[in-house]
């Protein structure tokens, strides 16, 4: 029986390709993402429903008899769809690079997994006759889906670890694990990897070379844990982007051996929209890009003088304090950081910023490109807290008028506002940040005087225009909500 024809499933994984590219175009933009996430669910919906048809078509052609495969197949869609929508219902939005980091992983470990189905049995594939030796060309894209699969899994595992924070195996935590001859070990694994692939790439055996690709496998899944392991905290969202960009290529690179036009242009998109997300992400950190795949720059910033900071005096007060500042500016600007994203308190952000514009005072929000944990992460929750659209304003757009602004409020923000960027001795020197300290009143909540994601003092609380207010964001600014009349 012909279930579908091959011209239906090209045309309707063209119609999913098109719903994924506005998808992207839609998550450019709070105003646009819920259309973007409604594009891209269709997309998705549209893929699967095609896949499950096609399976039929292909298990009536090779008459394969009891559809067992198939079964396990609408179990695996069952079940993980199951665990995605629980996972993705419950997941707090601090969590959020987490789990993209488990989910990156998983895309890694499906190319894997593909990629050995399709060594073992290429005929089941359309790669090759049955008794027939694969082609050098699918052997080529199977040998790079599953390099670059096993790295994205095994540096995903790593990287969700060292985001999580709550297990005390050595290589989950956030400080750099290095040790002597560390890229030295790295190059010798990369060398052998590709001599290995070489080596089933040129087997000319109709029976597969499973002896260097089971050890390039392997070798690659080592590999992904090396090179995650001495990156730093500061650095793990860049790396969240970079794996990001990695699963795209895999199951590009899986496509391709399997003649499939979806995962081509799917695994492209995302591919290639992680690897422009990472150079934003280096660009609006000053970081270089190699030097971070390198593990050359997380311990280095996490040096630092605990003892300095408590010397510094600070000038600290209360949240009714900060109230009555506040509602006296004419203009505030907002700055939001990790913290505000912890204590869950942008709703009452909100409400602080109604009650102080009904008093006249101008407000807008500031956002650095990676405040939070991850590019948009301000952005997504001031949305969910439906604050206008207008009032939030991107760094390079907003970075002029600090100097004209009456009172800066810094939420649980640190590094994106540290004036140690200017310092050309500073490990953190040119990176762009928002330009709080050039306000004529500052005032940062924060729960204490610890240092921010990249381990660096800030001078910016100890200026004589600072003034601090200690405690959780959400209790300190519901504390000033009813403190403004």
């Amino acid at each position: 029986m012909n279930f579908i024809s091959m011209n239906v499933v090209t045309l309707l994984y063209l119609v999913a390709s098109v719903c994924f590219i506005q998808a992207l175009k839609g998550l450019s933009s709070p105003s646009t993402a819920r259309i973007g996430n409604t594009f891209g669910m269709a997309g998705m919906a549209i893929a699967v429903v095609t896949t499950i048809a096609l399976m039929f078509k292909l298990q009536a052609e090779l008459a394969t008899g009891s559809g067992m495969g198939f079964s396990l197949v609408l179990l695996g869609v069952v079940v993980g769809g199951a665990i995605g929508a629980v996972a993705a219902k419950k997941v707090e939005m601090t969590k959020m690079p987490e789990l993209v980091a488990a989910m990156h992983s998983l895309i890694g470990l499906a190319a894997v997994c593909i990629a050995i189905a399709a060594v073992s049995e290429p005929w089941a594939f359309n790669i090759a006759e049955r008794g027939g030796a694969l082609p050098f060309g699918n052997r080529l894209e199977l040998f790079i889906g599953t390099f670059v699969g096993a790295v994205t899994f095994s540096g995903s595992v790593i990287a969700f670890g060292k985001l999580s924070g709550k297990y005390k195996f050595r290589l989950f935590q956030g400080a750099p694990v290095r040790f002597a001859g560390q890229h030295i070990l790295n190059l010798v694994l990369a060398i052998a990897i590709i001599a290995l692939g070489l080596v089933f790439c040129f087997s000319d055996d109709v029976a597969p070379a499973w002896t260097p690709f089971i050890i390039m496998a392997a070798l690659s899944f080592l590999l992904g844990v090396l090179i995650i392991i001495p990156i730093g905290g500061a650095d793990m969202p860049v790396v969240v982007s970079m794996l990001n960009s990695y699963s795209g290529w895999a199951a590009a690179g899986i496509g391709f051996s399997l003649n499939n036009s979806m995962l081509i242009i799917a695994g492209s998109l995302v591919g290639s929209s992680g690897a422009i997300l990472s150079y934003i992400m280096c660009k609006a950190m000053n970081r270089s890009f190699f030097n971070v795949i390198l593990g050359g720059f997380g311990g280095e910033a996490s040096v630092d003088d605990g003892a300095a900071k408590e010397q510094r005096p600070v000038k600290s007060g209360s949240a009714d304090d900060a109230a009555f500042i506040l509602q006296n500016a004419e203009s505030v600007i907002i700055v939001p950081g990790y913290g505000l994203a912890v204590a869950r308190a942008q709703h009452s952000v909100k409400e602080l910023v109604d009650k102080l514009t009904e008093h006249g005072v101008q407000v807008r929000y500031a956002i650095h490109p990676v405040a939070g944990r991850m590019p948009g992460h301000m952005n997504v929750l001031l949305a969910e807290a439906e604050v206008p659209y207008d009032q939030v304003v991107e760094m390079e757009d907003i970075n002029g008028e600090f100097g004209q602004t009456d009172v800066v409020l810094v939420l649980g923000a640190n590094d994106v506002v540290n004036p140690a960027a200017k310092d050309p001795k500073s490990p953190i020197a040119g990176m762009p940040i928002l330009e709080a300290y050039k306000a004529k009143s500052i005032i940062v909540n924060k729960r204490s005087m610890a240092s921010g994601y990249a381990g660096l003092d800030n001078d910016l609380f100890y200026q004589p225009n600072t003034m601090m207010v200690f405690g959780d964001a959400k209790k300190v600014i519901e504390s000033m909500v009813k403190a403004v009349e």
